[in-house]
């Protein structure tokens, strides 16, 4: 069931001060020197406080990272960021591969779940970033000292061609039941969750929406009408755009981006509630940190940089009277999400992911 306004209120109105614990800095020379306190909990943490190199994994949109970087670049103009960019799925996928040798300095804006199971396997370098007391609770590790991060939570969303649909004479698509009509089929594409986000967050969403069992009998069902999972979160919505496939489930911000730029499509919200993760942050574990990522990390819950996250997202980690909702959502758009265990969901990751694969993978697009 949905979450009531009340009880997400609740949740995500109660901050937390969290403390911070002692490090060590060390200049190019190797050296270690003192440093002021850190909010990190490990104490024998070596920080560069030389390097200007910086390797930022993330799964953000590529067409939001370039402007949400400008006030970084404004503020460290000699700090060279190196993005390495895929989705979701992908990017989880190469940080567990590398574990014992991190390429990445940071983590930005890759999903909750995905964290979360980095931090099973001891990746995260505990750090709280300053101003982490804004970030509200249900956004942020709750440990003494932050694992991760969040900046802003995304959702399940239908992007359907309105065109293609009147072509059919056939209705727009309001809910999750109505997905499985026999009409629909072959007309629906989705991400796979292995490699996407999105298709995580929404195959587990139903996992948490209706229950283990009632959610795979619903997925059998719809996988029926599915002409192709996809392996990227917003190729869905492109797809629906171009009316290839008029019918895609994605999420919210690439469907309102697609309706923007002139498609004739319609993004709708499940009438059940979407499911959904939180985009967060975090610092890789590595025998030197860089003080240039724990810079990174402070601004990237800044005030600047969250009114350009707030330019796409209705729902953010940091509660302020300042916050709009961007055209296309509702009036209330937290009313839309579905109860959600993000440490749920990250614990029966792996498992979710081995029996969907098993039942309906052989319809993915080649990789």
């Amino acid at each position: 069931m949905k979450k009531s306004l009340g009880s997400v209120v609740a949740l995500l109105t109660v901050a937390l001060m969290l403390g911070a614990c002692g490090g060590k800095a060390v200049g190019t020379d190797g050296a270690k020197t003192s440093a002021a306190p850190a909010a990190s909990a490990s104490a024998d943490v070596t920080v560069d406080t030389k390097s200007k190199d910086l390797t930022v994994y993330t799964a953000l949109e590529d067409d939001q990272i370039k402007t949400y970087l400008t006030t970084f670049k404004a503020k460290y103009p000699d700090v060279k960021v190196n993005i390495v960019r895929d989705s979701t799925g992908i990017v989880t996928a190469k940080l567990l591969a590398e574990k014992d040798n991190t390429q990445a300095d940071v983590v930005w804006g890759l999903a909750a779940t995905s964290l979360l199971v980095l931090d099973q396997n001891s990746m995260l370098e505990p750090y709280a970033p300053k101003g982490v007391e804004r970030i509200l609770p249900d956004f942020k590790d709750k440990n003494a000292v932050t694992h991760w991060v969040g900046i802003d939570a995304w959702e399940t969303a239908f992007i359907v061609n309105k065109v293609e649909m009147e072509k059919r004479k056939l209705a727009i698509p309001q809910s999750y039941e109505d997905l499985v009509k026999p009409e629909y089929k072959g007309l629906i594409t989705m991400p796979n969750p292995s490699s996407s986000g999105t298709g995580f967050l929404t195959v587990s969403g139903l996992v948490q929406l209706k229950g283990n069992d009632a959610a795979w009998d619903y997925m059998n069902k719809l996988h029926n009408n599915i002409a192709m999972y996809v392996h990227s979160g917003s190729k869905p919505a492109k797809l629906a755009g171009t009316g290839e496939y008029p019918i895609g489930i994605s999420f919210g911000y690439r469907g309102i981006q697609e309706k923007k730029a002139g498609s004739p499509v319609e993004v709708v919200f499940p009438k059940e509630g979407s499911g959904w993760d939180v985009e967060a942050n975090a610092l890789m574990k590595k025998k030197v940190v860089k003080q240039v990522a724990k810079d990174f990390l402070d601004w990237a819950i800044t005030d600047d940089v969250m009114k350009e996250y707030n330019k796409n997202y209705a729902i953010l980690a940091v509660k302020t009277d300042s916050a709009k909702i961007p055209d296309g959502y509702s009036v209330d758009p937290v009313k839309q999400l579905i109860k959600n265990d993000l440490n749920d969901a990250a614990k029966k990751r792996d498992s979710v992911l081995a029996e969907w694969d098993k039942r309906f993978n052989a319809k993915s697009e080649p990789k």
